[in-house]
């Protein structure tokens, strides 16, 4: 029996060579994660009450309420497991989930409508100018405070923390904007370089009132989209972006290490803070967990019971959340399929279009120029491509589409829980083919056809069961994953090509060929 990992139809999940999903069912484990969120020193920024006003003004007022948030370590790299660049979306048991624009308002009470975060890179030199226009002071580079156009967050903190009470406005200002840039930088812009944020971000907040007019939480999911997409790679090691929102929504939507909630109040974030997240269970449990998800641990719509504490600047926008767009932050444009989630709104969920292929590869200038052109053009026209589907309810159409989603996923990770269903899914369809040859009549039939069909008969009976021998996958590599240019094909007992009989004294002795003591173990249940 040939075992393979990768979908039975990779025409959608067409990365699988690089996910992180094909190592570790090599047995190749990268550990966890560091997760690269710098929110513990929030806290000890003391905000004046004109500094508050500005930051309200700016599209901030919600989100600086978060502050620092514990992280699960291993709860957030058994996600990251799951999700998908190519679709950007988790692949879990039960079909496809994702962190839509609705879900970035209620949970970080950012705006998600208003205009796209663009810019470009700025050199050294720009960035000294920005900083001494816009903060009235410069970083060293002697003292290793800025490198390659990014300040270090200790720095703004350091020096811009405490507002004088004498200060004159164009002070509080800059102390504000020094504020924001360390929030932004923390938090939702936050990258694996660690304790720095660029310079680049700085002019957006150079009219705050401008600044009110951006859709953030749009940017915020861009970014996390991204890190999802980078950290999902074997070769990585590290995930940034606001780690905060993938959390949450964990706890959310999935019975999986959530802690008890606290008060109810906005934004969502807070239900959650404070709440002990550094686990003790490990990445294999979590992993394990995922792999046995089944309805009773997912909550499709977990906002429902909200509706009243939602401010209804931030209610009148959720309906973004059906929006196929496109997200941009910079340089970074990431696709939003929420048509491929349409559970997480009550409605059905059918088939989803196939998503076209991203060509990855290093872009010119002028490319990158024409896609950013492009995707502003898309994130213009949201309101205008709110997906539906029709009916209510959270079930899926008929079978059809889990039949499509077992085709083009994979939904077990954990390598004996892959490897015994694979075996199970063996022996049933054996039982079926013995059901039905068993229910053949004979009546009709010429002496050599009644003989051929008794022998079919009999193949079957005896293939399930036959004085202690059993029916299952053997290969001199079952301990190791075949690629499929590696397939070995398994002779029978017959000479034929496939399952093998094995006696189970056989398999008692020889644990190694049977992917561990455990898988043994519920073979022979």
């Amino acid at each position: 029996m040939d075992i393979d990992v990768g979908p039975v139809d990779p025409s959608i999940l067409y990365e699988q060579d690089l996910h992180v999903s094909s190592a570790v069912w090599e047995g190749q484990e990268r550990g966890l994660l560091r997760c690269q969120e710098h929110t513990s020193l929030l806290h000890q920024w003391k905000l004046t009450d004109e500094q508050i006003k500005l930051v309200d003004k700016a599209g901030f007022g919600f989100f600086r309420k978060i502050g620092p948030m514990s992280l699960n370590n291993s709860l957030i790299s058994a996600l990251v497991e799951r999700w998908r660049r190519e679709t950007n979306t988790f692949h879990l048991p039960l079909g496809e989930m994702t962190i839509t624009l609705d879900e970035v308002a209620l949970v970080l009470g950012l705006d998600i409508d208003g205009d796209p975060i663009v810019g470009s890179k700025v050199g050294d030199e720009v960035a000294m100018d920005m900083c001494g226009r816009l903060l009235g002071k410069l970083p060293s580079a002697a003292n290793k405070e800025v490198n390659c156009s990014r300040v270090k967050l200790n720095w703004l903190k350091r020096t811009f923390s405490e507002c004088p009470e004498d200060a004159s406005f164009d002070d509080v200002k800059r102390h504000t904007r020094a504020y924001l840039l360390y929030l932004i930088g923390s938090t939702i812009f936050a990258t694996t370089d660690g304790d720095k944020v660029s310079v680049k971000y700085l002019p957006l907040f150079e009219d705050f009132e401008q600044a009110g007019r951006y859709a953030w939480g749009a940017a915020a999911l861009a970014c996390l989209y991204r890190a999802l997409g980078n950290a999902s790679l074997k070769s990585q090691s590290n995930i940034c972006g606001c780690l905060t929102l993938l959390q949450c929504w964990s706890y959310f939507h999935l019975d999986i290490g959530r802690p008890e909630k606290s008060e109810e109040c906005f934004p969502l974030a807070l239900l959650w803070k404070g709440k002990g997240s550094r686990s003790k269970t490990d990445l294999s449990e979590y992993r394990r967990e995922l792999d046995d998800l089944d309805p009773s641990k997912i909550t499709w719509c977990p906002y429902e019971s909200f509706e009243n504490m939602i401010p209804p600047q931030i209610k009148a926008k959720l309906i973004l959340g059906r929006s196929k767009t496109t997200l941009v932050c910079f340089e970074k444009i990431e696709l939003h399929f929420p048509d491929r989630c349409l559970r997480q709104f009550g409605k059905r969920q059918p088939i989803p279009q196939r998503v076209k292929r991203r060509d990855r590869k290093n872009r010119r200038l002028d490319d990158l120029d024409t896609s950013m052109s492009l995707a502003c053009e898309e994130w213009a026209e949201r309101g205008d491509h709110i997906v539906d589907s029709p009916g209510g309810g959270n079930v899926v159409d008929d079978g059809a589409y889990m039949e499509w989603y077992a085709r083009i996923s994979i939904t077990k990770l954990y390598r004996e829980a892959f490897l015994e269903s694979q075996v199970m899914n063996m022996i049933a369809c054996m039982r079926e083919y013995e059901e039905a040859a068993s229910g053949i009549s004979l009546e009709g039939l010429s002496p050599v056809e009644r003989e051929v069909m008794e022998s079919v008969k009999d193949t079957f009976a005896n293939s399930l069961t036959f004085g202690g021998w059993q029916e299952v996958a053997v290969n001199s590599g079952y301990g190791k994953r075949r690629r499929r240019n590696e397939l070995t094909p398994t002779t029978t007992n017959n000479g034929g090509v496939g399952p093998q009989l094995v006696h189970v004294s056989y398999l008692r002795s020889n644990t190694d060929t049977w992917g561990g003591a455990s898988t043994r173990r519920r073979l022979l249940k």
